[in-house]
């Protein structure tokens, strides 16, 4: 039985690889690369794979991120195979083997990813003919597995302590990955999000500010208006402004000021003693 697949990995090496290790099985014809959680769903959404190679740890959505996007409410697609790349230590690899999900750690062995295909394989074998994407994405929903994997690896020692990933920033025709300590404030405007760094400016994939939040580390990222997102760790000034209200001054290459809504008042007056 061939089989057609898409790549998503935010390292170039690992996706050209995989992709070669792919073409010696075959039946396997990639249909499609991507670099990061945002494009992994568009990708499956356009092209319909019967196995998805999903990176663990991506900017944008996460590798679970992506299936939790798959599965919302509303989505009628068939949830493909999914296999997952990682570079997570013993403790996490444990976990994938105790719940069944299938996994390639990094780097790939060769018999490892033509016995992981070959898994994929039988479980299609076995769909039943007439199943649609409603039924696919209720097995999934139902089986436990994929929580308990989602909880062990949040309990994983490289996990503790809140770290956070990068996030994709286009600026012009490049889709640049940016570390989220290096974000000073995002903004919206007529649908569009702004995310600016103290040395350029791109525009955010996300489609609202709360998508954009999901992604962010909240121990440093706040809501200071409705329309601004900031880092903190980048504000320069706090500017006192009329009617009891302030103005943050942030150290971006403009130093913009951005307004604190007064619903937020007091979250500034907390975060810096005023």
């Amino acid at each position: 039985m061939s089989i057609t697949a898409v790549i998503v990995d935010d390292e170039q090496l690992a996706r050209e690889e995989l992709q070669y290790l792919l073409e010696g099985d075959g039946d396997v014809e990639v249909l499609a690369q991507g670099t990061n959680g945002i494009e992994a769903v568009e990708l499956i959404r356009d092209h319909r794979p019967d196995v998805v190679f999903l990176d663990v740890q991506m900017p944008g959505l996460d590798g679970f991120a992506v299936i939790k996007k798959l599965l919302e409410p509303g989505q009628r697609l068939r949830v493909p195979q999914i296999i997952f790349a990682t570079a997570y230590d013993q403790y996490a690899v444990r976990a994938f083997d105790v719940n069944a999900i299938d996994y390639l750690l990094k780097p790939f062995d060769r018999q490892r990813v033509l016995q992981a295909v070959d898994r994929a394989r039988k479980r299609l074998e076995e769909l039943a003919p007439g199943e649609n994407a409603g039924d696919t994405r209720a097995a999934i929903e139902g089986d436990p597995r994929l929580e308990t994997l989602l909880r062990l690896i949040e309990q994983s020692p490289a996990n503790r302590g809140g770290a956070r990933g990068k996030i994709v920033v286009q600026a012009q025709s490049r889709l640049l990955l940016v570390d989220q300590g290096d974000l000073c404030f995002a903004s919206i405007e007529d649908g569009t999000i702004t995310v600016a760094t103290p040395s350029f400016e791109g525009q955010s994939r996300c489609r609202t500010l709360e998508e954009l939040l999901d992604q962010l580390d909240p121990n440093i990222f706040w809501r200071a208006h409705r329309s601004y997102v900031v880092n903190i760790n980048h504000i320069q000034e706090v500017v006192p402004w009329f009617k009891s209200s302030y103005q943050l001054r942030m150290d971006d290459r403009k130093h913009t000021e951005i307004p604190v809504s007064r619903a937020q008042t007091k979250r500034l007056r907390e975060l810096f003693n005023l």
